[in-house]
């Protein structure tokens, strides 16, 4: 199993966090993964209309900035939010963006 890059926590930079979630799209699969699901990456981005070389693009910032984590097992990339590492760098920040996306 091929491993991707990802940020150790103490290397999460705020500022990143934020660019990752300024973005529409990124915030609707942020939403899509809130219930500590892990989502393979098709069907996370089910019905969201844009092309897939935009959509590997959005998967990448979120796990480059560490909002996310991304497994590969095999040809499929299953996501997940890095929950523990940003309540530890950031405590109340996701759960304030989660709350926002539900308003």
């Amino acid at each position: 199993m091929r491993e991707l890059p990802h940020p150790a926590t103490e290397d999460i930079r705020l500022s990143a966090v934020m660019h990752a979630l300024s973005d529409e799209v990124r915030l609707e699969l942020v939403r899509r993964l809130s219930n500590d699901w892990e989502g393979n990456c098709t069907l996370l981005s089910e019905d969201i209309e844009i092309h897939k070389s935009t959509l590997s693009h959005h998967y990448r910032v979120l796990r480059e900035s560490g909002v996310t984590r991304t497994r590969v097992d095999g040809r499929d990339r299953h996501i997940r939010i890095n929950r523990e590492a940003l309540d530890e760098r950031f405590p109340g920040l996701l759960d304030a963006v989660l709350k926002s996306l539900d308003d």
